[in-house]
């Protein structure tokens, strides 16, 4: 299972990955913001989630909702998985220097 601390981590990285790939900076700070506020949490989120209670942690809303959900659910977050296999494609089709 899969406690806040490590589902704000996700988030994180899911933060640092959007910046590497130089989306929109408002997504980027939603997710850093969504992970403190995960992280302030006195309650566990799957507690949280099956209380349908996710939505009331500040930043919280559908997308990110299902993003928590899916962490709980499997452990990791597929939208992380494919972003580091894009940069890792990337990295590897740009010729050395």
């Amino acid at each position: 299972m899969v406690n806040n601390a490590e589902t704000a981590s996700i988030f994180r990285e899911l933060a640092d990955l959007l910046l590497e790939k130089k989306e929109n900076w408002f997504k980027i700070h939603a997710y850093r913001k969504v992970a403190d506020e995960i992280e302030k949490q006195p309650v566990e989120l799957t507690t949280l989630a099956g209380e349908g209670k996710l939505r009331t942690i500040p930043g919280v809303g559908e997308a990110i909702e299902k993003k928590i959900k899916e962490i709980l659910a499997t452990g990791t977050l597929g939208h992380v998985e494919r972003l580091k296999a894009e940069l890792e494609e990337v990295q590897v089709e740009q010729p050395r220097k």
